[in-house]
Protein backbone atom coordinates (compact mmCIF):
# COMPACT_ATOMS: atom_id res chain seq x y z
CA UNK A 1 0.00 0.00 0.00
CA UNK A 2 1.41 3.37 -1.03
CA UNK A 3 2.25 5.82 1.72
CA UNK A 4 0.14 9.00 1.85
CA UNK A 5 1.70 12.00 0.18
CA UNK A 6 3.42 14.70 2.16
CA UNK A 7 1.45 17.90 1.66
CA UNK A 8 3.13 21.24 1.09
CA UNK A 9 0.21 23.47 2.03
CA UNK A 10 0.03 27.06 0.79
CA UNK A 11 -2.61 29.29 2.36
CA UNK A 12 -3.70 32.09 0.04
CA UNK A 13 -3.97 32.33 -3.74
CA UNK A 14 -3.00 35.84 -4.70
CA UNK A 15 0.41 37.09 -5.82
CA UNK A 16 2.38 35.40 -3.03
CA UNK A 17 0.42 32.16 -2.73
CA UNK A 18 -0.01 31.44 -6.44
CA UNK A 19 3.62 32.24 -7.14
CA UNK A 20 4.83 30.01 -4.32
CA UNK A 21 2.66 27.09 -5.46
CA UNK A 22 3.95 27.35 -9.05
CA UNK A 23 7.56 27.71 -7.94
CA UNK A 24 7.37 24.67 -5.67
CA UNK A 25 5.83 22.57 -8.44
CA UNK A 26 8.41 23.68 -10.99
CA UNK A 27 11.63 23.93 -9.00
CA UNK A 28 11.28 22.28 -5.58
CA UNK A 29 9.48 18.97 -6.06
CA UNK A 30 11.50 17.91 -9.15
CA UNK A 31 14.72 18.31 -7.13
CA UNK A 32 13.63 15.96 -4.34
CA UNK A 33 14.76 12.30 -4.42
CA UNK A 34 11.17 11.12 -3.95
CA UNK A 35 9.35 13.89 -5.78
CA UNK A 36 6.31 11.69 -6.30
CA UNK A 37 5.83 11.46 -2.55
CA UNK A 38 4.85 15.12 -2.28
CA UNK A 39 2.08 17.35 -3.54
CA UNK A 40 1.04 20.99 -3.26
CA UNK A 41 -2.29 21.88 -1.64
CA UNK A 42 -3.37 25.46 -2.33
CA UNK A 43 -6.13 26.87 -0.08
CA UNK A 44 -8.06 30.05 -0.88
CA UNK A 45 -11.33 31.63 0.22
CA UNK A 46 -11.83 32.78 -3.38
CA UNK A 47 -11.97 30.44 -6.36
CA UNK A 48 -10.65 33.34 -8.45
CA UNK A 49 -7.49 35.41 -8.33
CA UNK A 50 -7.66 39.05 -9.31
CA UNK A 51 -5.41 41.96 -10.14
CA UNK A 52 -6.02 43.86 -6.91
CA UNK A 53 -4.00 46.96 -7.90
CA UNK A 54 -6.65 47.61 -10.58
CA UNK A 55 -9.44 48.16 -8.04
CA UNK A 56 -9.24 52.00 -7.94
CA UNK A 57 -10.32 52.07 -11.59
CA UNK A 58 -12.25 48.81 -11.78
CA UNK A 59 -14.69 49.93 -9.08
CA UNK A 60 -16.05 52.60 -11.43
CA UNK A 61 -17.15 50.40 -14.35
CA UNK A 62 -16.48 47.01 -15.96
CA UNK A 63 -15.62 48.66 -19.27
CA UNK A 64 -12.14 49.64 -18.12
CA UNK A 65 -10.82 46.06 -18.01
CA UNK A 66 -11.59 42.76 -19.72
CA UNK A 67 -13.25 40.89 -16.89
CA UNK A 68 -11.88 37.50 -17.95
CA UNK A 69 -8.38 38.88 -17.37
CA UNK A 70 -9.17 40.88 -14.25
CA UNK A 71 -10.54 37.72 -12.60
CA UNK A 72 -9.17 34.24 -13.38
CA UNK A 73 -10.03 30.84 -11.96
CA UNK A 74 -7.35 29.59 -9.59
CA UNK A 75 -7.65 25.86 -10.32
CA UNK A 76 -7.39 26.41 -14.08
CA UNK A 77 -3.94 27.98 -13.65
CA UNK A 78 -2.56 24.59 -12.52
CA UNK A 79 -4.22 22.35 -15.11
CA UNK A 80 -0.90 21.70 -16.90
CA UNK A 81 0.71 19.88 -13.98
CA UNK A 82 0.61 16.06 -13.81
CA UNK A 83 -2.34 14.54 -11.92
CA UNK A 84 -1.65 14.00 -8.26
CA UNK A 85 0.85 16.87 -7.89
CA UNK A 86 -1.62 19.64 -7.10
CA UNK A 87 -4.94 20.11 -5.34
CA UNK A 88 -6.97 23.28 -4.91
CA UNK A 89 -9.14 23.64 -1.82
CA UNK A 90 -11.78 26.36 -1.99
CA UNK A 91 -12.19 27.48 1.59
CA UNK A 92 -10.91 29.65 4.42
CA UNK A 93 -8.33 28.58 6.99
CA UNK A 94 -9.96 28.69 10.43
CA UNK A 95 -7.39 27.13 12.76
CA UNK A 96 -3.81 25.95 12.91
CA UNK A 97 -2.77 23.01 15.08
CA UNK A 98 0.93 23.65 15.15
CA UNK A 99 1.75 20.64 17.32
CA UNK A 100 -0.44 18.27 15.35
CA UNK A 101 0.73 19.86 12.08
CA UNK A 102 -2.73 20.32 10.62
CA UNK A 103 -4.74 23.29 9.36
CA UNK A 104 -8.54 23.38 9.51
CA UNK A 105 -10.34 24.80 6.46
CA UNK A 106 -13.99 25.83 6.31
CA UNK A 107 -14.96 24.71 2.82
CA UNK A 108 -16.91 27.01 0.52
CA UNK A 109 -20.03 25.54 -1.00
CA UNK A 110 -20.75 25.93 -4.72
CA UNK A 111 -24.47 25.87 -3.90
CA UNK A 112 -25.79 29.19 -2.48
CA UNK A 113 -28.68 27.41 -0.78
CA UNK A 114 -26.28 25.31 1.27
CA UNK A 115 -25.94 27.18 4.57
CA UNK A 116 -24.05 24.50 6.47
CA UNK A 117 -20.26 24.64 6.64
CA UNK A 118 -18.08 21.61 6.17
CA UNK A 119 -14.56 21.57 7.56
CA UNK A 120 -11.56 19.70 6.19
CA UNK A 121 -8.50 19.10 8.35
CA UNK A 122 -5.41 19.07 6.17
CA UNK A 123 -2.13 17.63 7.48
CA UNK A 124 0.98 19.47 6.30
CA UNK A 125 4.61 18.52 5.90
CA UNK A 126 5.43 22.17 5.20
CA UNK A 127 3.21 25.24 5.52
CA UNK A 128 3.42 28.60 3.73
CA UNK A 129 1.18 31.38 5.07
CA UNK A 130 0.37 33.79 2.24
CA UNK A 131 -3.15 34.83 3.19
CA UNK A 132 -2.58 38.49 2.38
CA UNK A 133 -4.38 41.42 3.96
CA UNK A 134 -7.81 43.03 3.77
CA UNK A 135 -8.44 46.65 2.86
CA UNK A 136 -10.61 48.93 5.02
CA UNK A 137 -12.92 49.48 2.07
CA UNK A 138 -14.58 46.40 0.56
CA UNK A 139 -14.25 48.12 -2.83
CA UNK A 140 -10.49 47.59 -3.00
CA UNK A 141 -9.92 43.84 -2.83
CA UNK A 142 -11.26 40.36 -2.29
CA UNK A 143 -10.57 40.75 1.44
CA UNK A 144 -10.28 37.02 2.06
CA UNK A 145 -13.67 36.41 0.49
CA UNK A 146 -15.24 35.31 -2.79
CA UNK A 147 -15.06 37.43 -5.93
CA UNK A 148 -18.86 37.59 -6.14
CA UNK A 149 -18.87 39.64 -2.95
CA UNK A 150 -16.46 42.19 -4.42
CA UNK A 151 -18.55 42.44 -7.59
CA UNK A 152 -21.67 43.04 -5.49
CA UNK A 153 -19.91 45.86 -3.61
CA UNK A 154 -18.88 47.46 -6.90
CA UNK A 155 -22.45 47.22 -8.21
CA UNK A 156 -23.85 48.97 -5.13
CA UNK A 157 -21.23 51.72 -5.31
CA UNK A 158 -21.82 52.28 -9.02
CA UNK A 159 -25.53 52.71 -8.39
CA UNK A 160 -24.88 55.46 -5.86
CA UNK A 161 -22.04 57.21 -7.72
CA UNK A 162 -24.03 59.21 -10.33
CA UNK A 163 -26.01 61.04 -7.64
CA UNK A 164 -22.97 61.85 -5.48
CA UNK A 165 -21.95 65.50 -5.24
CA UNK A 166 -19.34 65.08 -2.52
CA UNK A 167 -16.88 62.29 -1.73
CA UNK A 168 -14.40 61.97 1.13
CA UNK A 169 -11.45 59.59 0.83
CA UNK A 170 -9.30 58.82 3.88
CA UNK A 171 -5.66 57.92 3.31
CA UNK A 172 -2.82 59.62 1.49
CA UNK A 173 -1.00 56.49 0.39
CA UNK A 174 -1.11 54.98 -3.11
CA UNK A 175 -4.61 53.51 -2.74
CA UNK A 176 -6.19 56.77 -1.58
CA UNK A 177 -4.38 58.87 -4.19
CA UNK A 178 -5.27 56.45 -7.00
CA UNK A 179 -8.94 56.29 -6.00
CA UNK A 180 -9.05 60.10 -5.82
CA UNK A 181 -7.41 60.40 -9.24
CA UNK A 182 -9.69 57.87 -10.92
CA UNK A 183 -12.88 59.35 -9.45
CA UNK A 184 -11.68 62.89 -10.11
CA UNK A 185 -11.08 62.17 -13.78
CA UNK A 186 -14.29 60.17 -14.16
CA UNK A 187 -16.50 62.75 -12.46
CA UNK A 188 -14.76 66.07 -13.11
CA UNK A 189 -12.77 65.59 -16.32
CA UNK A 190 -9.33 64.48 -17.48
CA UNK A 191 -6.10 66.17 -16.46
CA UNK A 192 -4.33 64.85 -19.55
CA UNK A 193 -1.04 65.25 -17.72
CA UNK A 194 -1.09 69.01 -18.20
CA UNK A 195 -3.45 71.85 -17.43
CA UNK A 196 -6.64 69.97 -18.23
CA UNK A 197 -9.47 68.90 -16.02
CA UNK A 198 -12.39 70.85 -14.69
CA UNK A 199 -10.39 74.10 -14.30
CA UNK A 200 -8.87 74.17 -17.78
CA UNK A 201 -11.90 75.46 -19.70
CA UNK A 202 -12.72 78.43 -17.46
CA UNK A 203 -11.65 81.87 -18.84
CA UNK A 204 -8.40 83.21 -17.45
CA UNK A 205 -8.90 85.90 -14.85
CA UNK A 206 -12.33 84.65 -13.87
CA UNK A 207 -13.16 83.03 -10.59
CA UNK A 208 -13.22 79.32 -11.12
CA UNK A 209 -16.35 77.34 -10.28
CA UNK A 210 -16.27 74.38 -7.96
CA UNK A 211 -15.88 70.96 -9.55
CA UNK A 212 -19.04 69.04 -10.39
CA UNK A 213 -18.25 66.62 -7.56
CA UNK A 214 -16.29 67.86 -4.55
CA UNK A 215 -13.67 65.21 -3.69
CA UNK A 216 -11.67 65.59 -0.49
CA UNK A 217 -8.62 63.44 0.27
CA UNK A 218 -7.57 63.37 3.94
CA UNK A 219 -4.11 62.33 5.11
CA UNK A 220 -2.50 62.43 8.54
CA UNK A 221 0.92 62.98 6.97
CA UNK A 222 2.42 66.36 6.01
CA UNK A 223 2.54 65.17 2.37
CA UNK A 224 0.84 62.58 0.20
CA UNK A 225 2.67 59.35 -0.71
CA UNK A 226 5.18 59.28 2.17
CA UNK A 227 7.25 56.53 0.51
CA UNK A 228 8.17 58.97 -2.28
CA UNK A 229 10.26 62.16 -2.16
CA UNK A 230 8.29 65.32 -1.23
CA UNK A 231 8.73 66.82 -4.71
CA UNK A 232 6.89 63.86 -6.24
CA UNK A 233 4.19 64.09 -3.56
CA UNK A 234 3.62 67.74 -4.36
CA UNK A 235 3.40 66.93 -8.06
CA UNK A 236 0.69 64.38 -7.25
CA UNK A 237 -1.21 66.96 -5.23
CA UNK A 238 -1.05 69.43 -8.13
CA UNK A 239 -2.36 66.81 -10.54
CA UNK A 240 -5.20 65.97 -8.18
CA UNK A 241 -6.12 69.63 -7.93
CA UNK A 242 -6.63 69.68 -11.70
CA UNK A 243 -9.13 66.85 -11.21
CA UNK A 244 -11.10 68.73 -8.59
CA UNK A 245 -9.58 66.93 -5.60
CA UNK A 246 -8.87 68.93 -2.45
CA UNK A 247 -6.16 67.53 -0.16
CA UNK A 248 -6.41 68.01 3.62
CA UNK A 249 -3.10 67.20 5.36
CA UNK A 250 -1.84 66.76 8.91
CA UNK A 251 -5.09 65.39 10.31
CA UNK A 252 -6.78 62.03 10.48
CA UNK A 253 -10.31 60.68 10.46
CA UNK A 254 -11.37 59.92 14.03
CA UNK A 255 -15.04 58.97 13.54
CA UNK A 256 -17.55 58.34 10.77
CA UNK A 257 -21.33 58.19 11.13
CA UNK A 258 -23.63 57.15 8.31
CA UNK A 259 -27.15 58.22 7.40
CA UNK A 260 -29.00 55.88 5.04
CA UNK A 261 -29.91 57.19 1.61
CA UNK A 262 -33.29 55.75 0.51
CA UNK A 263 -34.10 55.61 -3.17
CA UNK A 264 -36.37 58.38 -4.49
CA UNK A 265 -39.21 55.88 -4.85
CA UNK A 266 -38.95 54.70 -1.25
CA UNK A 267 -41.65 55.91 1.12
CA UNK A 268 -39.67 54.90 4.18
CA UNK A 269 -37.96 57.51 6.29
CA UNK A 270 -34.21 57.21 6.57
CA UNK A 271 -34.61 56.13 10.19
CA UNK A 272 -36.34 52.97 8.99
CA UNK A 273 -33.30 51.85 7.01
CA UNK A 274 -29.95 50.45 8.03
CA UNK A 275 -27.15 52.57 6.57
CA UNK A 276 -24.87 50.92 4.05
CA UNK A 277 -21.37 52.41 4.48
CA UNK A 278 -20.75 51.94 0.76
CA UNK A 279 -23.65 54.09 -0.39
CA UNK A 280 -24.77 56.22 2.58
CA UNK A 281 -24.22 59.85 3.46
CA UNK A 282 -21.31 60.20 5.87
CA UNK A 283 -20.37 62.70 8.55
CA UNK A 284 -16.59 62.43 8.79
CA UNK A 285 -15.01 63.83 11.95
CA UNK A 286 -11.35 64.84 11.76
CA UNK A 287 -8.81 65.08 14.57
CA UNK A 288 -8.79 68.83 13.99
CA UNK A 289 -12.45 68.96 15.04
CA UNK A 290 -13.74 69.68 11.55
CA UNK A 291 -16.65 67.62 10.24
CA UNK A 292 -16.83 66.82 6.53
CA UNK A 293 -20.16 65.80 5.05
CA UNK A 294 -20.05 63.47 2.06
CA UNK A 295 -22.46 61.56 -0.12
CA UNK A 296 -19.87 58.76 -0.29
CA UNK A 297 -16.98 57.85 2.00
CA UNK A 298 -14.08 55.57 1.03
CA UNK A 299 -11.51 54.57 3.68
CA UNK A 300 -8.07 53.77 2.23
CA UNK A 301 -5.93 53.76 5.37
CA UNK A 302 -3.75 50.71 5.85
CA UNK A 303 -4.68 47.02 5.68
CA UNK A 304 -5.52 44.25 8.15
CA UNK A 305 -3.57 40.97 7.82
CA UNK A 306 -5.77 37.92 7.18
CA UNK A 307 -4.28 36.04 10.10
CA UNK A 308 -7.13 35.93 12.61
CA UNK A 309 -7.25 32.14 12.30
CA UNK A 310 -3.85 31.94 14.04
CA UNK A 311 -5.17 33.64 17.17
CA UNK A 312 -8.62 32.04 17.10
CA UNK A 313 -9.96 29.86 19.86
CA UNK A 314 -9.71 26.75 17.66
CA UNK A 315 -5.96 27.16 17.10
CA UNK A 316 -3.49 25.81 19.62
CA UNK A 317 -1.86 28.32 21.97
CA UNK A 318 1.48 28.20 20.18
CA UNK A 319 -0.10 29.43 16.94
CA UNK A 320 -0.88 32.86 18.36
CA UNK A 321 2.81 33.20 19.19
CA UNK A 322 3.47 33.49 15.47
CA UNK A 323 1.92 36.96 15.32
CA UNK A 324 3.37 40.42 15.84
CA UNK A 325 1.49 43.17 17.68
CA UNK A 326 -0.07 44.38 14.41
CA UNK A 327 -1.33 40.91 13.48
CA UNK A 328 1.25 39.95 10.87
CA UNK A 329 3.25 36.75 10.99
CA UNK A 330 6.66 37.34 12.55
CA UNK A 331 9.04 36.23 9.81
CA UNK A 332 12.80 36.08 9.47
CA UNK A 333 13.35 38.80 6.84
CA UNK A 334 16.33 36.97 5.37
CA UNK A 335 15.06 33.39 5.05
CA UNK A 336 11.25 33.84 5.09
CA UNK A 337 10.96 31.15 7.75
CA UNK A 338 8.55 32.01 10.54
CA UNK A 339 10.66 33.49 13.32
CA UNK A 340 9.48 31.23 16.13
CA UNK A 341 9.64 28.03 14.07
CA UNK A 342 11.89 25.33 15.41
CA UNK A 343 14.50 23.65 13.15
CA UNK A 344 12.72 21.19 10.93
CA UNK A 345 9.27 22.66 11.59
CA UNK A 346 9.06 23.97 7.99
CA UNK A 347 6.84 27.03 8.55
CA UNK A 348 7.14 30.06 6.22
CA UNK A 349 5.31 33.31 5.47
CA UNK A 350 5.37 35.83 2.63
CA UNK A 351 3.27 38.65 1.24
CA UNK A 352 1.04 41.09 3.13
CA UNK A 353 0.33 38.60 5.94
CA UNK A 354 4.04 38.62 6.85
CA UNK A 355 6.30 41.27 8.37
CA UNK A 356 9.28 40.28 6.21
CA UNK A 357 9.35 43.56 4.24
CA UNK A 358 9.39 47.12 5.48
CA UNK A 359 7.26 48.19 2.53
CA UNK A 360 5.08 45.32 1.28
CA UNK A 361 4.62 45.48 -2.49
CA UNK A 362 4.20 43.11 -5.41
CA UNK A 363 7.79 43.57 -6.55
CA UNK A 364 8.97 42.58 -3.06
CA UNK A 365 6.82 39.44 -3.20
CA UNK A 366 8.27 38.45 -6.56
CA UNK A 367 11.78 38.86 -5.18
CA UNK A 368 10.99 36.91 -1.99
CA UNK A 369 9.27 33.84 -3.47
CA UNK A 370 12.42 32.25 -4.96
CA UNK A 371 14.24 32.73 -1.64
CA UNK A 372 11.44 31.13 0.36
CA UNK A 373 11.24 28.20 -2.03
CA UNK A 374 15.01 27.66 -2.06
CA UNK A 375 14.97 27.45 1.74
CA UNK A 376 11.94 25.18 1.67
CA UNK A 377 13.80 22.83 -0.66
CA UNK A 378 16.86 22.93 1.61
CA UNK A 379 14.71 22.12 4.64
CA UNK A 380 13.04 19.22 2.86
CA UNK A 381 16.42 17.78 1.92
CA UNK A 382 18.05 18.20 5.35
CA UNK A 383 16.66 14.97 6.86
CA UNK A 384 18.02 13.09 3.85
CA UNK A 385 21.60 14.28 4.18
CA UNK A 386 22.51 11.54 6.63
CA UNK A 387 21.07 8.96 4.25
CA UNK A 388 23.20 10.24 1.40
CA UNK A 389 20.13 11.33 -0.54
CA UNK A 390 20.36 15.08 -0.09
CA UNK A 391 22.84 17.90 0.03
CA UNK A 392 22.82 20.63 2.63
CA UNK A 393 23.68 24.06 1.25
CA UNK A 394 23.61 27.54 2.69
CA UNK A 395 20.37 29.39 3.23
CA UNK A 396 19.17 31.60 0.42
CA UNK A 397 18.94 35.20 1.64
CA UNK A 398 16.32 37.82 0.81
CA UNK A 399 17.48 41.42 0.78
CA UNK A 400 14.77 44.03 0.46
CA UNK A 401 15.46 46.89 -1.94
CA UNK A 402 14.50 49.91 0.17
CA UNK A 403 15.05 52.48 -2.55
CA UNK A 404 11.95 54.48 -3.43
CA UNK A 405 9.94 52.36 -5.87
CA UNK A 406 6.29 53.24 -6.26
CA UNK A 407 4.14 54.03 -9.29
CA UNK A 408 0.88 55.91 -8.74
CA UNK A 409 -1.47 56.51 -11.69
CA UNK A 410 -3.54 59.69 -11.53
CA UNK A 411 -6.38 58.84 -13.88
CA UNK A 412 -6.03 57.16 -17.25
CA UNK A 413 -3.36 59.40 -18.77
CA UNK A 414 -0.62 60.22 -16.29
CA UNK A 415 0.79 59.59 -12.85
CA UNK A 416 3.76 60.07 -10.56
CA UNK A 417 6.36 57.71 -9.22
CA UNK A 418 9.90 56.49 -8.92
CA UNK A 419 11.80 53.27 -9.59
CA UNK A 420 14.87 52.42 -7.50
CA UNK A 421 15.05 56.04 -6.38
CA UNK A 422 14.78 57.58 -9.85
CA UNK A 423 11.78 59.76 -10.62
CA UNK A 424 9.75 58.80 -13.67
CA UNK A 425 7.78 61.16 -15.91
CA UNK A 426 4.02 60.83 -16.03
CA UNK A 427 4.07 59.12 -19.41
CA UNK A 428 6.37 56.39 -18.12
CA UNK A 429 4.10 55.80 -15.12
CA UNK A 430 1.15 55.47 -17.50
CA UNK A 431 3.07 53.11 -19.80
CA UNK A 432 4.25 50.80 -17.03
CA UNK A 433 1.25 50.79 -14.73
CA UNK A 434 -1.40 53.39 -15.44
CA UNK A 435 -2.71 52.07 -18.75
CA UNK A 436 -4.09 48.88 -17.17
CA UNK A 437 -2.81 48.70 -13.58
CA UNK A 438 -0.41 45.81 -14.22
CA UNK A 439 -3.00 43.66 -15.98
CA UNK A 440 -0.44 43.17 -18.77
CA UNK A 441 1.72 41.22 -16.29
CA UNK A 442 -0.79 39.01 -14.49
CA UNK A 443 -1.35 36.42 -17.23
CA UNK A 444 2.25 35.19 -16.95
CA UNK A 445 2.11 35.32 -13.17
CA UNK A 446 -1.16 33.47 -12.62
CA UNK A 447 -0.28 30.75 -15.14
CA UNK A 448 3.21 30.20 -13.72
CA UNK A 449 5.03 31.22 -16.91
CA UNK A 450 6.70 33.93 -14.80
CA UNK A 451 8.51 31.12 -12.96
CA UNK A 452 9.49 28.95 -15.92
CA UNK A 453 13.14 29.49 -15.04
CA UNK A 454 14.57 29.08 -11.56
CA UNK A 455 15.57 32.42 -10.07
Amino acid sequence: MAEPKKHIVVLGASYAGLSTAHYVLKHVLPRLPDSGGYDVVLVSASAEAMCRPACPRALIADRFFPQDKLFVGVAAQFAAYPPGQFRFVHGRATALDRRGRTVAVALSSSKPENTSTETETIPFHALVIATGASTPSPLLGLNDGPSDTLRAHWAAFRTALPAARSIVIAGGGPAGVEVAGELGEHLNGSSGGGGGGWKAWWPLGSSKPPPRVAITLVTSAPELLPALPPAIARAAEAQLARLGVRVVKNTRVTAVSFTPSPSPSSKNSTSDLDPDPLTSHAAVTLASGAILHADLYIPCVGTTPNTAFLAGSDSDSSSSELLTADGRVATDPSTLRISSAQPGERLYAVGDASDYARRPAVHAVLAAVPVLCANLRRDLLLPLVGEGKGQEGDDAVFREDTRATQLVPLGTRTGVGAVMGYRLPGFAVWLIKGRDYWLWTTGRLWSGRQWAKES
